[in-house]
């Protein structure tokens, strides 16, 4: 489980073809701490470590993978946001992401307000109704707050010290993003699918 809090954006080094998928060796601060088989957020994916040293580590993505996210298109020298998992100890600042992408959205608006920035993005129709205005949504791998919400978009206010540490700052119109939904919000939509089946089948209908 992670919390959304990246700690920085580390670079992609190197990309692999292989049959069934593609290998990515990420440059990270913390690469000489991980070890085989730990997970790491990477822009919003929970990828597992297949090896590190003291400056990179490895991870492996699986074709359904690639075909959930944009890392098909990255490239050796683009950014990732990368964040460990949270330890049990650990502080939780952020909210609850499980590191599973829900769909690629676009950037739809990139704006500078004063000190800070304005974010917009697309949101496909069959996750709106999971995005609420002041909830939490996970935008490559950023924990971050709905300020204004419409039935195909939404945006985002970012502090310079998110645009600064993430890879917001390199992300323009028409880029790809990584877009989780708050799974708190799937899980009361199922038990109230869940109780409302019990009602009908108590009531015969």
């Amino acid at each position: 489980m992670f919390t959304g809090i990246v700690e920085e954006a580390g670079e992609v080094l190197a990309v692999e073809r292989e049959t069934g998928g593609r290998r990515l060796r990420l440059g990270a601060s913390f690469a000489d701490e991980l070890s085989e088989g730990q997970s790491v957020s990477v822009s919003g994916a929970c990828l597992t470590v297949e090896g590190s040293d003291a400056e990179s580590f490895s991870v492996f993505l699986s074709e359904e993978t690639v075909r959930r996210t944009y890392f098909d298109s990255v490239e050796a020298g683009d950014a990732v946001n990368l964040e460990r998992a949270l330890a049990a100890d650990g502080r939780f600042d952020g909210h609850v992401v499980q590191g599973h992408v829900d769909t690629t959205a676009t950037v739809t608006k990139v704006e500078q307000v004063g000190d800070d920035w304005t974010f917009g993005f697309s949101l496909p129709a069959g996750l709106a109704r999971y995005v609420v205005e002041k909830g939490s949504v996970t935008v490559d791998g950023i924990s971050l707050t709905v300020a204004t919400l419409e039935e195909d978009a939404f945006d985002v206010a970012i502090i310079p010290v998110t645009y600064e540490l993430t890879n917001l700052s390199e992300k323009s119109v028409g880029d790809p993003v990584h877009v989780e939904v708050d799974v708190l919000a799937k899980y009361v939509e199922r038990l109230l699918d869940r109780e409302e089946q019990d009602i009908n089948a108590v009531l015969g209908e």
